[in-house]
């Protein structure tokens, strides 16, 4: 620790002689203007968390409202893709400016900086964990309602910098039905309560299938354990999303905003 000078507002240290409360959020560009901070994160990879985060806001955007998402999934960005955005992010010097869709829908990933969408990150904790928080002070998101943050999976650095950096209003975990992955997504939900973050819900994706033949709901990966999560913590069950194979087509095509049935709807209006 450097020797102490006394002024507080100048220093970073958490030391017991602060006189002056220390907030250790990253401080948000000067021409942004977020209301609502969601993240939606999951507790391992594979659970459709990206999916979820795209079909939030594109119901949110559909509904009237400013919808934006972060990318901080920086190793494994797919968000610009689900929306169909593949140009590389502009800027100057104020800050770089968000990727817009054709609603209007504001978003920054890595994947618009980087010269070919396909480069891998090879990058350390430290590195990773700082590009997210300069997509919060650095790109100029302006008037914003409901910004949803992407998260990685698991309770890794990016999870604890988001949580300890922005100011997140709450907090969407995605699961699916499997056992294992109930397991793990309950240190998912264990890490927001010692965040101190509140967790608006649970989403469960491919909860069932829907035959188009007889029209039965065909439970491909088992009996779901959601409830059981569900009532040990207290946090509602918002959805159960099914296996929809025209979902998957649209988010590859990257037409989720055109979609005309989103199951995220009753949610976006909710939140």
């Amino acid at each position: 620790m450097a020797e102490c000078n006394h002024d507080c507002s100048s220093c970073g240290e958490s030391c017991g002689e602060r006189t002056e409360n220390f907030d250790p959020r990253a401080k948000a560009n000067p021409h942004s203007n977020v209301k609502k901070v969601i993240a939606v994160m999951s507790g391992k990879g594979g659970v459709g968390k990206s999916l979820v985060t795209a079909s939030l806001a594109a119901a949110v955007q559909r509904g009237g409202r400013q919808a934006a998402v972060l990318d901080a999934d920086i190793t494994g960005p797919s968000i610009p893709k689900a929306f169909g955005i593949h140009e590389r992010a502009m800027g100057d010097d104020e800050g770089i400016y968000p990727a817009a869709t054709p609603t209007g829908l504001k978003l920054m990933s890595l994947n618009l900086l980087v010269e070919n969408e396909s480069d891998p990150v090879v990058w350390r904790g430290a590195l990773i964990a700082g590009t997210v928080k300069q997509f919060w002070s650095d790109v100029q998101w302006g008037d914003v309602d409901c910004m949803f943050v992407d998260m990685p999976p698991g309770t890794g650095d990016v999870p604890l910098t988001v949580f300890q950096s922005l100011p997140v209003d709450g907090i969407i975990v995605v699961t699916s039905p499997q056992e294992l992955v109930g397991m793990i997504v309950e240190k998912a939900v264990k890490m927001a309560e010692m965040m101190d973050v509140p967790i608006l819900g649970l989403v469960e994706n491919y909860s069932y299938f829907t035959c188009p033949d007889c029209g039965r709901e065909h439970k491909i990966f088992g009996e779901s354990r959601l409830e059981d999560i569900a009532n040990a913590h207290g946090i509602p069950i918002l959805a159960r999303l099914p296996i929809d194979p025209a979902l998957a087509k649209a988010c590859d095509e990257g037409r989720v905003e055109q979609l005309e049935r989103n199951y995220l709807e009753d949610v976006a209006r909710a939140l």
